[in-house]
Formats: C-alpha cells, sequence, structure tokens
C-alpha cells in the first residue's frame, strides 16, 4: 500500500543529497521513479536539483496552479510510475498537497515529498503546514547550528549577514542568503560566533 512521506528539515540538512540518493535507489533496482521541483526554485537552473556535496538531478517542474493528481494520472498513462519524489514541498499549495494525497490512495503511487518546516519568521510554510496534517509517515532530518546543537530554525539574513524579522515569505535563496539556527541563537538574533 503506498504511502505519503514528508522529510522536512532546517538548510543544509541534506534533503536534496537524501533525495537525490532516494532517486538513484530506485533506478537501480529497475523501478522508475517520477522527480519534480518547483518552477519558482532556480538556485542551480530551472529543473534542477542539486545537493551542496555536487550531486545533480535534471527533472521536471511545477508551478502553483498545477494539478499534481491530473498531470501523474496523464503521466502514468503514458510511462510507468513507481514514485512520486518532490523537492522544495513547503512551496505546494494546500490543494497540491490534497492531489497528493489523492495521487496515493486513488492511484497507489507513493508519494515523497522533501523540504523546509518554517520559514525565516519561523511561520509554517502552506506545503509543510498542509503535509504535516496528511502525510502517513514524518521524518525530520538533522542539522547543526554554528554552536553545534541541533539546528532546526531558518534566518533569513541581510547583504551584512544580519539576521532580517521581515519581508515576503517567499525568497529563493542559498547559503548566502539563509543560515541554519538552533532556537536560542535564532531568536538571539546571532547568525555566527
Amino acid at each position: 500500500m503506498a504511502s505519503l512521506h514528508y522529510k522536512y528539515a532546517a538548510m543544509n540538512s541534506g534533503k536534496s543529497t537524501q533525495l537525490i540518493q532516494a532517486h538513484f535507489n530506485y533506478r537501480e533496482r529497475g523501478l522508475s521513479p517520477y522527480a519534480m521541483t518547483p518552477r519558482l526554485d532556480d538556485r542551480a537552473g530551472v529543473g534542477v536539483i542539486e545537493a551542496r556535496v555536487g550531486l545533480r538531478l535534471e527533472v521536471d517542474t511545477f508551478s502553483r496552479d498545477c494539478d499534481l493528481f491530473r498531470l501523474l494520472k496523464a503521466r502514468r498513462g503514458r510511462h510507468r510510475v513507481d514514485v512520486l519524489i518532490l523537492d522544495e514541498a513547503q512551496f505546494l499549495t494546500r490543494a497540491q498537497v490534497y492531489q497528493l494525497a489523492r495521487i496515493v490512495d486513488e492511484l497507489d503511487i507513493p508519494v515523497m515529498a522533501y523540504g523546509l518546516k518554517t520559514d525565516f519568521r519561523g511561520e509554517l510554510f502552506e506545503g509543510a503546514h498542509y503535509l504535516l496534517c496528511l502525510a502517513d509517515k514524518l521524518e525530520e532530518l538533522k542539522t547543526i547550528c554554528w554552536c553545534g546543537n541541533k539546528a532546526h530554525m531558518n534566518a533569513r539574513l541581510d547583504q551584512d549577514g544580519q539576521l532580517v524579522r521581515e519581508g515576503d515569505q517567499i525568497e529563493i535563496g542559498g547559503n548566502e542568503r539563509y543560515v541554519a539556527l538552533c532556537r536560542r541563537h535564532y531568536l538571539q538574533g546571532r547568525a555566527k560566533g
């Protein structure tokens, strides 16, 4: 029986590395994984998932108005799909998370979604909120703060390396804009020691 998995963490926890490894594992076993990433995440190029350790995977993209259930149902009519693997799942809409649940329940295709849980203000992303509500299996991936403690907060930095507390929820960026911090240093506003 298929399941909806949500693997979440702060920035730099290895989510993309695990996603690419899972995709490889399915292919190595003769199965057909189908991976996607949001079109708006163009840090490594549109339709590219890139891990900090150098791994890279070219995939299809989806937008906020894409009906993932209809897309997967149509794709399955043309190609074998053994699992759907999604990157940056925090950018999903509520409707899209419900579509993922339908993919699992009606098409019997497992879904593995990887993403952040909270934004730079410590608030849930829409996609994360509904994945936490609907996922069959939740897994928190771990990363560490500069102090060595568990980091689960995502801090946005300005051009001077200072924490930003206000602004649009979605601003695409990597290590130059974001850092994972423990709660203590996030609340203190200390991006480094």
